[in-house]
C-alpha cells in the first residue's frame, strides 16, 4: 500500500497491511477529518517506510487529554498518519484517504457510533461500537499476535 499528500510532496509506502481499519465516528474525528468519520488504519510504525519528502510532526490536543502527534505535510498541510500518546509511538493510525488505491480498504469496525451522524448506516456484518472495544474479541488473530509482539518489544 502505497500513498501521499494532496501535492505529492511527502509519499510513504505500508511495509506490511494495517493491524486494524477503524471508522471512528466520535465528534473529534469528525471535526479533525470535516466528514462524518475518519478512516484509519493502525499500524506498526516501523512499518510506515517515508519514500518521499519529510513529514513535520505537530503535538494535538485529543478528546482524552493524552494527545496525539500528526505527521503531515508542511507544504500542503494533509495529515498522513498520528501516533495517539494513548496507544504510544510504536503505532500509527494512517489516514486510509491519503491512499493511492483507497477501493482496497473497507472499515473492519466502527467505533464512537453513540455520536455518529444519524444519516450514516453501518453495514451488516461490522462490528460496531458504542466506545471502544477489547481488541482480542474483534481484531484478526494474526493481527493481534503482531500488536502484542510490538507491544512486546517496548519493554
Amino acid at each position: 500500500m502505497q500513498g501521499h499528500c494532496s501535492c505529492g510532496a511527502v509519499s510513504y509506502r505500508l511495509l506490511d497491511t494495517p493491524l486494524v481499519v477503524h471508522a471512528c465516528h466520535c465528534t473529534w474525528c469528525q471535526r479533525e477529518s470535516g466528514s462524518a468519520f475518519a478512516l484509519n488504519g493502525m499500524i506498526e510504525t516501523r512499518l510506515i517506510e517515508v519514500t518521499g519528502g519529510r513529514p513535520e510532526a505537530m503535538e494535538l490536543p485529543t478528546a482524552s487529554g493524552k494527545g496525539q502527534r500528526v505527521c503531515r505535510c508542511g507544504a500542503c498541510g494533509v495529515a498522513l498518519w498520528a501516533s495517539y500518546h494513548g496507544t504510544g509511538p510504536r503505532f500509527s493510525y494512517v489516514k486510509m484517504g491519503t491512499l493511492e488505491d483507497t477501493r482496497t480498504v473497507a472499515p473492519d469496525v466502527h467505533i464512537f457510533t453513540s455520536t455518529k451522524q444519524d444519516w450514516v448506516d453501518i453495514p451488516a456484518g461490522v462490528p460496531a461500537f458504542e466506545g471502544f472495544y477489547r481488541r482480542s474479541d474483534v481484531w484478526r488473530p494474526d493481527a493481534y499476535q503482531r500488536f502484542q509482539a510490538e507491544r512486546a518489544r517496548e519493554a
